[in-house]
């Protein structure tokens, strides 16, 4: 989608004005992918302020075929050492690069000192997280892989239940490599992390890896995973119950079920984000459980699975209509269980948009 990169490109064009810069060279590939498509493993961007006619493309000869393909608006150098034959490019054109931005929050020490050579005059200036300012905010086209991505997820999810794939006997492992298959059926390209099955008392352990556990009758079983479509992310936590719930787990599920369905609600344009965490903070807290709460209640989502902004106690900033986050408030009982609830939601005038729609109710298996 050509137009839809010309576009992000010029909204960042008028971020290099505001920030007094002419040229801004792009090495990290996520940013490249948001701002060109290109989806290679090698490759680099020197946008201009004064826009396409004045940004290259560099990559090297495996891509040439899918480069042209994915960046078919943009002039195109092959070279292998893309940054560095950009850096070169801008060394000997002063008038139009003469102050150029580079992602310092991406380049090491070693690589800034290498690309100073080929820029020689030119004046490399620290310029983080500016394409990453315009990523915070999904537009449209972002947001229907997101959607697809949690679909993906929903479906995978209630098929393994349907299929009888909670059950004593299998093991963590067992259960997150059939749920991954499942979310690739179901058309994502890959998983978006290392998906969590905690049976029993290991639900009590937020972060989890899955093991050779067997689960248990009477265990909670959490399973927090995600899909990816188009290099977009979802993630959803669900807690299934291996037979009839003890009062405990009814317990700590309605109130974790209460603190979530709070924080969701606070999920609007220009709520502050530390205030929408202590929405459903405060209602895990007040029913004593504060100290089995220790994480943020959620994060950004999209290209990155855990990118800006951060809903957390000590976040900082407010909340824009087409943001995408995740809303997972928990509370874990060492050496017996624990639970999560999370979804992946957009931020919207009229409320927030739900993507993940799998059911949030108790399900006994």
């Amino acid at each position: 989608m050509p137009e839809i990169h010309a576009h992000r490109r010029a909204a960042l064009a008028a971020l290099l004005h505001e920030n007094g810069v002419d040229a801004l060279l792009v090495t990290d590939l996520l940013n490249i992918r948001y701002l060109t498509g290109f989806t290679g493993s090698n490759a680099a961007l020197l946008l201009h302020a004064g826009g396409d006619a004045k940004t290259l493309f560099c990559t090297d000869g495996r891509y040439t075929t899918q480069s042209a393909s994915e960046v078919p608006d943009l002039e195109r150098v092959l070279d292998r050492a893309s940054a560095r034959a950009l850096a070169a490019h801008a060394g000997s054109r002063l008038a139009d690069y003469g102050r150029t931005g580079f992602e310092s929050q991406h380049v090491s020490v070693e690589e800034h000192e290498n690309l100073k050579v080929p820029f020689d005059r030119v004046e490399l200036i620290r310029t983080p997280g500016l394409t990453e300012q315009l990523r915070v905010v999904k537009d449209e086209v972002e947001i229907a892989a997101l959607r697809a991505a949690c679909a993906a997820a929903d479906r995978a999810l209630a098929g393994l239940i349907e299929a009888g794939g909670v059950r004593p006997g299998r093991t963590e492992l067992e259960v997150a490599r059939d749920l991954e298959n499942r979310m690739l059926e179901h058309g994502s390209s890959g998983i978006s992390f290392e998906s969590i099955v905690a049976a029993g008392p290991n639900s009590a352990i937020p972060h989890h890896r899955p093991t050779g556990a067997e689960l248990s009758r009477g265990d909670f079983v959490k399973f927090d995973f995600g899909a990816t479509v188009d290099g977009y992310h979802s993630d959803m936590t669900r807690m299934v119950v291996i037979g009839e719930p003890a009062d405990w787990q009814r317990e700590i599920y309605d109130l974790v079920h209460r603190a979530q369905a709070a924080g969701c609600e606070a999920v609007l344009p220009g709520a502050v984000v530390s205030e929408v965490d202590a929405a459903a903070r405060s209602v895990i807290a007040d029913a004593g459980y504060g100290e089995q709460f220790a994480h943020g209640l959620g994060h950004g989502v999209g290209l990155e699975v855990h990118e800006a902004p951060s809903l957390a106690a000590a976040g900082v900033g407010t909340l824009s209509a087409g943001m995408a986050v995740t809303v997972e408030p928990g509370v874990y009982l060492a050496g017996r269980g624990g639970v999560r609830i999370e979804d992946t939601l957009v931020v919207r005038d009229s409320g927030p948009e739900l993507l993940t729609l799998s059911t949030k109710d108790l399900v006994a298996v």
